[in-house]
């Protein structure tokens, strides 16, 4: 085979892993529609079928045998676990042999100075990492009294525990074991036994096709546009990758340039680097769709929605208003995981979480990334424009906004006024400014390269978010707080004067809202969870 995959490579000027791994991710299409067709009456069969194809792609296409049995091991080793441990802790210590484990191969990829190129163990053993993890808690929860769960929790819990072919089978699962996305395993779970489409109603279904009855119409339609969308992002990190890459940032001619000229040359070269990950997200999520993972119910048309197996909202990435939406789309199972197993377990119970939580949610996720200093660097100088976008959002957005406006909990959309799109229009610029600066060393790795990118970019993030920072903490926050007080108590004293009829109100009715110091403590509280950048 491996002839086959040098030949590919030479043609399409990449390397053989990369070959090696679009193949397995397009192979998955058509393995995903026979899947499709194994019997729900026969789980067995299904559990099989996953493993039978996970163990050839690692073994006859990848030749990772050494990875493979170190990933099968993980899997048996958090099976035994999570069974037989009835305490509190026995998943923090899945979360110890896993993440160990990883770390541990981490170190062995940055002594062996592999370029983010070669694709071995720690590609497919952080989505495993996750999966585990989180399949340890959801089996905690499910010991645990329901009223001391939330939502997530309450429909995530493991009730029955599985057998083990039923978790070898969820371990293995084979669209996404090698890039993703991350699944819990009840969804996988009701994926096997296609108790996902039971509250469908019959016309809904595809009730011509006996094996396939359960399934919504509009399946394939759904994956294989997310198939032509990776290829298509594909074709543009193949052709373009090589002019456009953050590397370009530490060679002599970049320095030579003027300051605008570089600032403008990466913004380009951040979109062709993201198109790589929006490619193998995107032919990963597809293959999933086939096999009837991602279903999230009907249109008001409709039409069958599969937005459960998405890892990335590429809109909201390149026109993002602010960093929290673009964290929140990027790596969508990576952020659920660092939120639900990480953040909120390590909160004591009947407390917020805080500073603490944070800080080793960070850990955790720079930890899950690896080792190289350009990780460290991303991530910390990312907890910093998350504080100052924060301070944004919570003191100087308001201003933009009606002065009858608040933000609570349960408040409709603001008005999206003249005032209001602008100040979106200056986020979308100021977002992917400050993104396409905070990656690179994200993907240089070392700190030496990622110092050099930056101090030829004048260090203009640091400015932008330092500047921010001081003027948020040297007052700038109880200025804004004044200002908007003084809009809010001129509304208010106009209602007044303008009584507003408690009956149904028009789109040009003003509306008397509670003052702007609550707004701000609810909008606090809604932001309590951070997202957490990751590749």
């Amino acid at each position: 085979m491996d002839n086959l995959f040098d030949t590919l490579a030479s043609v399409a000027g990449a390397s053989v892993d990369q070959v090696k791994l679009i193949t397995c991710l397009l192979v998955s299409y058509p393995l995903g529609s026979v899947f499709i067709r194994v019997p729900v009456s026969r789980p067995d069969l299904r559990h099989l079928f996953n493993f039978a194809v996970t163990s050839f792609f690692l073994l006859a296409i990848m030749d990772m045998w050494s990875a493979y049995v170190q990933l099968l091991t993980d899997i048996l080793l958090t099976y035994y676990v999570a069974q037989n441990v009835k305490t509190a802790r026995m998943p923090w210590i899945v979360f110890g042999i896993t993440m160990g484990h990883l770390t541990v191969n981490h170190l062995i990829r940055h002594l062996f100075a592999l370029s983010y190129e070669t694709f071995e163990i720690t590609g497919p053993q952080m989505v495993l990492t996750m999966k585990l993890t989180t399949f340890a808690w959801n089996v905690l929860d499910g010991r645990r009294p329901a009223e001391d769960l939330d939502k997530w929790q309450t429909e995530k819990r493991v009730v029955e525990y599985p057998s083990l072919l039923a978790f070898v089978g969820y371990g293995f699962y084979f669209p996404g074991f090698l890039v993703g996305p991350s699944l819990e395993y009840t969804d996988y779970d009701n994926l096997i036994h296609g108790t996902m489409f039971m509250p469908l109603k019959a016309d809904e279904l595809n009730l011509g096709r006996k094996r396939r009855k359960l399934i919504p119409k509009g399946r394939k339609r759904v994956a294989y546009r997310r198939m032509m969308l990776g290829l298509m992002f594909l074709g543009l990190y193949v052709f373009f990758s090589g002019s456009f890459s953050f590397a370009v940032t530490i060679q002599a001619w970049f320095a030579q340039k003027s300051i605008l000229y570089r600032i403008a040359y990466l913004q380009i070269c951040g979109f062709f680097e993201r198109t790589k990950y929006y490619a193998v997200w995107a032919l990963a999520e597809g293959a999933c769709i086939l096999t009837g993972l991602g279903f999230t119910g009907m249109t008001a048309s409709g039409l069958s929605r599969w937005d459960g197996a998405a890892n990335v909202d590429i809109m909201n990435i390149e026109f993002a208003p602010n960093f929290k939406i673009l964290l929140d789309s990027w790596n969508i199972k990576t952020n659920v995981w660092l939120r639900e197993c990480i953040y909120k377990r390590v909160t004591p119970k009947g407390k917020k979480p805080g500073f603490r939580s944070s800080m080793l949610t960070f850990t955790t996720s720079a930890f899950w990334h690896g080792v190289a200093g350009g990780y460290y660097l991303t991530f910390l100088f990312g907890g910093f424009v998350q504080t100052a976008q924060r301070m944004c959002r919570r003191h100087l957005r308001p201003l933009f906004l009606p002065s009858t406006y608040v933000a609570e909990r349960h408040a409709p959309p603001p008005p999206q006024t003249l005032l209001k799109r602008m100040y979106d229009i200056v986020g979308i610029a100021c977002t992917i400014l400050i993104l396409n600066y905070t990656v690179p060393p994200f993907m240089l790795l070392t700190v030496r390269n990622s110092l050099l990118t930056w101090s030829r970019l004048a260090w203009y993030g640091h400015w932008v978010i330092g500047g921010s920072l001081v003027f948020f903490y040297g007052g700038g926050r109880k200025l804004l707080r004044n200002t908007q007080a003084a809009r809010v108590g001129k509304a208010e004293a106009r209602s007044v004067e303008e009584p507003v009829d408690s009956g149904t109100v028009s789109d040009g009715d003003a509306l008397v809202l509670p003052p702007y110091d609550r707004a701000a403590k609810e909008l606090e509280n809604r932001e309590l969870l951070p997202a957490v950048s990751n590749s």
